[in-house]
């Protein structure tokens, strides 16, 4: 059987390529590491000097503003020096290949590649061809992956309901294109949720998800019926080809989220979304911007869960007066349960130790 290729052969985490294939302890170390991250951006100097030395390239394929400003931060903080090349007016606009970009930026000392690409599976082309040392991190690739998101999305489920195994979790939209449904799908069911559900019209809801462990739904009083977690996802028209849609306003008829439609859901259910949002679309403002929505929390735990992906992968863990609970959510909202508060073992090793990998 072949290795995994974002493990070394002792099982440690060398690049993020996808949630699928990696093993709880794995998903729970990276979660326990942000929780210890996630003091620092209250401190007077927002930095750690975990990645001091290295050099972080961020190379953006397809446009992105939370992903590639948090990755940003989150290795500013980490003391790296960080690369962001323009795609556009870089090599590959005039026709240099993938690999020949990689090879020419390997060459200028890169210790870490995050990649975003239209296409699938090039976060994993690269990792196969750079050097021992070097590690790549997948930002989002094609219909495909989007690890980062789906941790970032973990780390807010258990940060406000705890314990995974007794949760009902509803992902709602365009399932279809979706790379964030399906990092989020195995990050779930491998973390130990016992309800997934899928939810969307049958034209965006692919026909083989039962492999995948989740319940498919074509109606959203059905699909978020008594759901502790309702994650909406948007309509990526870019990726459609063909009228899938009636039209955007049709969809939002039978499947945008509203406070009425809300209260299918659990009382105290949280809601989701990945971003960027289209209101009106999928999801209306008044459940945007409502006492039940941890959409802008999901992008500050996103730059600590992006922290400890960055620090996992180069080999390095937060010393132990990061050990620290988790801070509270912008503008102090707490809609479920505190964080579960616990954290890695920090030794002061140079790879972080997981438990049995």
């Amino acid at each position: 059987m072949a290795r995994n290729p974002q493990l070394n052969k002792n099982g440690e985490l060398i690049h993020l390529l996808s949630t699928e294939g990696l093993s709880r302890a794995i998903l729970t170390q990276i979660l326990d590491t942000a929780a210890n991250f996630t003091s620092v951006s209250n401190r007077e100097v927002k930095k750690v000097p975990l990645l001091r030395g290295k050099s972080v390239f961020n190379l953006f394929f397809e446009n992105s503003t939370r992903t590639r400003t948090t990755f940003e931060i989150a290795a500013t903080r980490l003391s790296a020096d960080v690369i962001n090349l323009d795609i556009a007016r870089s090599s590959t606009a005039k026709g240099e290949s993938l690999l020949d970009t990689i090879a020419n930026l390997s060459a200028m000392a890169a210790d870490i590649f995050v990649v975003r690409h239209s296409e699938s599976g090039a976060p994993y082309l690269i990792a196969q061809h750079v050097a021992p040392h070097v590690h790549v991190i997948n930002a989002g690739d094609g219909r495909h992956a989007h690890p980062t998101q789906g941790l970032l999305d973990m780390y807010t489920i258990r940060h406000y309901k705890k314990d995974f195994t007794n949760l009902s979790v509803a992902i709602v939209g365009d399932v279809l294109h979706s790379r964030v449904a399906r990092s989020d799908i195995h990050a779930l069911t491998t973390l130990g949720c016992p309800d997934v559900r899928v939810v969307g019209p049958r034209t965006l809801v692919p026909s083989d998800l039962s492999h995948m462990g989740v319940r498919v739904c074509h109606t959203l009083e059905e699909g978020i019926k008594d759901c502790d977690v309702v994650i909406t996802l948007r309509l990526q028209n870019e990726r459609m080809s063909g009228a899938l849609l009636p039209s955007s306003q049709e969809y939002f008829k039978s499947f945008g989220l509203t406070s009425e439609r809300l209260r299918w859901a659990k009382p105290d259910a949280i809601v989701m979304h990945p971003g960027p949002i289209n209101r009106g679309v999928e999801i209306d403002s008044a459940v945007v911007d409502g006492p039940q929505s941890v959409i802008l929390p999901q992008v500050t735990y996103g730059i600590a869960v992006r922290m400890a992906v960055m620090s996992i992968v180069a080999g390095n863990t937060p010393p132990p007066d990061m050990a620290q609970s988790a801070v509270s959510p912008p503008g102090g909202r707490t809609p479920g349960t505190g964080e579960a508060g616990s954290s890695v073992p920090l030794d002061g090793s140079s790879r972080a130790s997981g438990g049995a990998l």
